[in-house]
C-alpha cells in the first residue's frame, strides 16, 4: 500500500469514482462557460487594460467581475429580466435592446426598464430630448 502524499490525499474507489467524476465535470463547465463569457460575451475580460498607473488594470478586472456577478444574480433571481430575456429570445438581442434603451430613453425605475424590455405596455418610459 502507497503512503498518502498528505491528509487530504483523496482515493478513488468503486464508490467515490462517479462522484468525483461528477464533481470534476461540473467545476470544468462552472470554469469553462465562466471565463468564456467573460472574454467572449462583452465583458472584454482578455482585453490587457494596460494604461494607467498602479492598480487601475486591476480595478477595471474587479469591475468586470462585479458586474457579471451582478448579471449572473439579476438571471438568477430577477423574473422581469428572466421574461426580457424570453421575449429578446438571445442576450446578444437583450444586451443590444438596453443599450437603444438607454441611448434614447428616460428610465425611471428597474422595473419600468425590464418591463419595456419584455414588451408591456404599461412601462412608463420617456423619450430622450437630445
Amino acid at each position: 500500500m502507497i503512503k498518502p502524499f498528505s491528509k487530504w490525499t483523496l482515493y478513488i474507489n468503486e464508490k467515490n469514482v462517479y462522484e468525483l467524476m461528477c464533481a470534476g465535470r461540473t467545476r470544468w463547465k462552472i470554469e469553462n462557460e465562466t471565463f468564456n463569457t467573460l472574454k467572449n460575451q462583452g465583458y472584454q475580460f482578455g482585453h490587457n487594460f494596460g494604461h494607467g498607473r498602479k492598480n487601475l488594470t486591476t480595478v477595471f478586472a474587479l469591475l468586470m467581475l462585479l458586474t457579471f456577478l451582478i448579471d449572473q444574480v439579476q438571471e438568477a433571481a430577477c423574473g422581469l429580466f428572466q421574461t426580457a430575456l424570453v421575449k429578446k429570445r438571445s442576450k446578444k438581442n437583450l444586451w443590444s435592446s438596453v443599450r437603444g434603451l438607454f441611448e434614447n430613453v428616460f428610465i425611471s425605475s428597474w422595473e419600468d426598464f425590464f418591463l419595456a424590455l419584455a414588451g408591456a405596455k404599461h412601462a412608463r418610459l420617456t423619450m430622450n430630448s437630445s
